[in-house]
Protein backbone atom coordinates (compact mmCIF):
# COMPACT_ATOMS: atom_id res chain seq x y z
CA UNK A 1 0.00 0.00 0.00
CA UNK A 2 1.64 3.56 -1.60
CA UNK A 3 4.66 2.15 -2.16
CA UNK A 4 7.01 4.38 -4.25
CA UNK A 5 10.15 4.94 -5.60
CA UNK A 6 13.04 6.03 -3.58
CA UNK A 7 13.77 8.87 -6.45
CA UNK A 8 10.25 9.78 -5.63
CA UNK A 9 10.93 9.94 -1.89
CA UNK A 10 14.44 11.89 -2.88
CA UNK A 11 12.20 14.43 -4.63
CA UNK A 12 9.41 14.52 -2.02
CA UNK A 13 12.13 15.24 0.56
CA UNK A 14 14.00 18.48 -1.77
CA UNK A 15 10.12 19.72 -2.27
CA UNK A 16 9.87 20.08 1.33
CA UNK A 17 13.12 21.37 1.80
CA UNK A 18 13.07 23.97 -1.11
CA UNK A 19 9.17 24.96 0.26
CA UNK A 20 10.70 25.37 4.09
CA UNK A 21 13.74 27.21 2.67
CA UNK A 22 11.79 29.98 0.60
CA UNK A 23 8.50 30.30 3.58
CA UNK A 24 11.57 31.01 5.71
CA UNK A 25 13.01 33.43 3.98
CA UNK A 26 10.09 35.55 2.93
CA UNK A 27 9.16 35.05 6.75
CA UNK A 28 12.85 36.53 7.49
CA UNK A 29 12.12 39.66 4.78
CA UNK A 30 9.18 40.25 6.15
CA UNK A 31 10.22 40.18 10.02
CA UNK A 32 13.20 42.87 8.19
CA UNK A 33 10.53 44.65 6.97
CA UNK A 34 8.96 45.64 9.87
CA UNK A 35 11.93 46.29 12.06
CA UNK A 36 12.70 48.86 9.52
CA UNK A 37 9.12 50.25 9.75
CA UNK A 38 9.57 50.90 13.15
CA UNK A 39 13.03 52.52 13.34
CA UNK A 40 13.98 53.29 9.44
CA UNK A 41 16.96 55.26 10.81
CA UNK A 42 18.82 51.95 12.21
CA UNK A 43 21.10 49.99 9.97
CA UNK A 44 20.23 46.49 12.05
CA UNK A 45 18.00 45.18 9.25
CA UNK A 46 20.72 45.11 7.17
CA UNK A 47 23.33 43.75 9.27
CA UNK A 48 20.69 41.15 10.43
CA UNK A 49 19.98 40.44 6.67
CA UNK A 50 23.98 39.70 6.40
CA UNK A 51 24.47 37.66 9.69
CA UNK A 52 21.20 35.12 8.33
CA UNK A 53 23.35 34.58 5.26
CA UNK A 54 26.83 33.73 6.99
CA UNK A 55 24.99 31.82 9.99
CA UNK A 56 22.81 29.56 6.83
CA UNK A 57 26.23 29.41 4.72
CA UNK A 58 28.12 27.95 7.92
CA UNK A 59 24.91 25.92 9.00
CA UNK A 60 24.38 24.87 5.70
CA UNK A 61 28.36 23.27 5.28
CA UNK A 62 28.53 21.78 8.64
CA UNK A 63 24.83 20.46 9.60
CA UNK A 64 22.60 20.60 7.01
CA UNK A 65 24.60 18.78 4.24
CA UNK A 66 25.57 16.24 6.40
CA UNK A 67 21.32 15.66 7.63
CA UNK A 68 20.62 15.89 3.81
CA UNK A 69 23.19 13.07 3.31
CA UNK A 70 22.42 10.80 6.23
CA UNK A 71 18.31 10.71 5.24
CA UNK A 72 19.31 10.17 1.24
CA UNK A 73 21.43 7.31 2.63
CA UNK A 74 17.98 6.22 4.94
CA UNK A 75 15.96 6.38 1.37
CA UNK A 76 18.64 4.31 -0.57
CA UNK A 77 18.28 1.64 2.10
CA UNK A 78 14.24 1.41 2.06
CA UNK A 79 13.44 -2.03 0.60
CA UNK A 80 9.90 -1.14 0.35
CA UNK A 81 9.79 2.41 0.57
CA UNK A 82 6.33 4.07 1.55
CA UNK A 83 5.09 7.37 0.71
CA UNK A 84 5.54 8.86 3.58
CA UNK A 85 8.84 7.45 4.45
CA UNK A 86 10.96 10.62 2.62
CA UNK A 87 11.87 11.92 6.22
CA UNK A 88 11.62 9.52 9.80
CA UNK A 89 8.63 9.54 12.12
CA UNK A 90 10.84 11.77 14.77
CA UNK A 91 11.19 14.62 12.16
CA UNK A 92 7.77 14.82 11.21
CA UNK A 93 7.37 15.49 15.03
CA UNK A 94 10.18 17.56 15.31
CA UNK A 95 9.50 19.71 12.62
CA UNK A 96 5.74 20.23 13.70
CA UNK A 97 7.57 21.71 16.94
CA UNK A 98 9.75 23.62 15.10
CA UNK A 99 6.68 25.10 12.67
CA UNK A 100 5.00 26.00 16.05
CA UNK A 101 8.07 27.40 17.71
CA UNK A 102 8.48 29.57 14.32
CA UNK A 103 5.15 31.05 14.80
CA UNK A 104 4.85 31.53 18.03
CA UNK A 105 8.07 33.35 17.99
CA UNK A 106 7.47 35.75 15.09
CA UNK A 107 4.06 36.49 16.80
CA UNK A 108 5.68 37.51 19.61
CA UNK A 109 8.19 39.67 18.06
CA UNK A 110 6.04 42.04 16.42
CA UNK A 111 6.41 45.47 17.24
CA UNK A 112 9.65 44.42 19.30
CA UNK A 113 12.73 46.02 17.31
CA UNK A 114 15.17 43.65 19.25
CA UNK A 115 13.19 40.45 18.20
CA UNK A 116 11.72 41.64 15.27
CA UNK A 117 16.12 41.09 14.23
CA UNK A 118 16.53 38.15 16.11
CA UNK A 119 14.01 36.00 15.22
CA UNK A 120 14.83 37.57 11.20
CA UNK A 121 18.17 36.16 11.69
CA UNK A 122 16.96 32.77 12.72
CA UNK A 123 14.27 32.41 10.15
CA UNK A 124 17.14 33.96 7.68
CA UNK A 125 19.89 31.45 8.68
CA UNK A 126 17.54 28.16 8.35
CA UNK A 127 16.28 29.46 5.08
CA UNK A 128 19.84 29.54 3.84
CA UNK A 129 21.02 26.58 5.58
CA UNK A 130 17.85 24.72 3.45
CA UNK A 131 18.14 26.11 -0.14
CA UNK A 132 22.23 25.75 0.28
CA UNK A 133 21.97 22.28 1.60
CA UNK A 134 19.40 21.36 -0.87
CA UNK A 135 22.05 20.67 -4.07
CA UNK A 136 22.92 17.51 -1.94
CA UNK A 137 19.39 15.89 -3.17
CA UNK A 138 20.47 16.69 -6.97
CA UNK A 139 24.35 15.62 -7.19
CA UNK A 140 22.67 11.94 -6.73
Amino acid sequence: MLVVSTRSLKILVALAWYVGGIILLLKGGRLLVEADTLKPEQDWPWLAAVAGLFLGGLKTKFLFNKICQKNLDRIAALERPKLWQFFRPGFFVMLTVMVLAGATLSRLAHNNYPFLIGVAILDLSIAIALLGSSYVFWKQ
